[in-house]
């Protein structure tokens, strides 16, 4: 059974008449009667009565037709409903991002993206860029922006970079300013309690990779917190952090930013997603809004 069989069959029960219901469809008389004997045959039963020349709907007819025209409401609206989403009226894109870059890239791109298409609903999950891989290869996203180099073993995925971002030092502005000369090094982190993120954060793993190229172990006075919590302890005065410098530019009152001391710390922040598979229209459109967003915001060298 053909939906344009379908759609003729109507056409005549509304019609009662085959040369206007050809006309109504725009086909031919001929051709519509061989569709619709061509429907009767494959279901069966003789669906108009032609006796005489009077169009009458027998009773497989009458059964049908309120069925025929529920399946092509159906249809047309399916069509409806994949059109918005092809012009970008509805939709939806699962976005995963380290919780760094949730608070200091995303908030403002996340805005422009809702401006333009608000009929798509955002999706976002944190995680350290391991877990958010994982989340990738398995289809559970569709973007996830993560931090480079990615791990070995990581699926096959593209990759495009953002951003490089320069870590800075957070400390309570209660307390004295950590380092000297208005910098930190990362030697003097041996002398500094530091708070550190819980396992899996990409930050703790690049600070203490740095304070063992050193030579030493980083002494922690907290430790397993996310992103809000490590600076809401760091503001309480129980110790340092090493963020990123868009964390550092939004955490407000109470906390004080140090830079590292020559040749610092650097991440590179990338959007990733699964090489096998494009990433629905909506999705390609996030991109495209936060890759035009990096190349109006970023300065040279960021």
């Amino acid at each position: 059974m053909q939906l344009q069989q379908l759609v003729y069959f109507v056409a005549v029960a509304e019609a009662q008449h085959f040369t206007r219901a050809a006309e109504d469809v725009h086909v031919s008389q001929p051709s519509l009667s061989q569709q619709i004997r061509a429907l009767e045959s494959e279901l069966g039963a003789e669906l108009i009565s032609r006796a005489r020349g009077n169009i009458a709907l027998t009773d497989a007819g009458e059964a049908l037709l309120p069925l025929a025209r529920r399946i092509l409401a159906d249809a047309d609206t399916a069509r409806h409903e994949v059109q918005e989403l092809v012009q970008l009226r509805r939709g939806r894109v699962r976005l995963g991002a380290t919780p760094s870059v949730c608070t200091g890239l995303l908030p403002d791109v996340l805005r422009a993206f809702h401006d333009l298409h608000p009929g798509i609903q955002l999706l976002l999950e944190e995680g350290g860029s391991h877990d958010l891989v994982r989340e990738l290869a398995r289809g559970a996203l569709d973007l996830a922006l993560v931090v480079l180099p990615l791990p070995a073993a990581s699926p096959a995925l593209t990759t495009v970079e953002l951003l490089q971002e320069d870590l800075v030092v957070v400390s309570s502005a209660a307390g004295p300013r950590p380092g000297r000369g208005g910098r930190v090094r990362i030697a003097d982190l041996q002398s500094e309690p530091l708070v550190m993120f819980r396992h899996g954060y990409d930050l703790r793993e690049l600070t203490v990779a740095a304070c063992r190229a050193e030579g030493f172990e980083p002494s922690f006075t907290v430790e397993g917190g996310e992103m809000d919590a490590v600076l809401g302890i760091v503001r309480a005065g129980l110790g340092i952090a090493v963020v990123p410098s868009m964390v550092a530019a939004r955490t407000g009152h109470g906390l004080r930013t140090t830079p590292l001391a020559k040749p610092g710390l650097r991440r590179t922040i990338a959007l990733a997603h699964r090489s096998d598979v494009d990433p629905p229209r909506a999705a390609r459109e996030f991109q495209r809004v936060l890759l035009a967003s990096r190349a109006d915001t970023s300065p040279p060298g960021t």
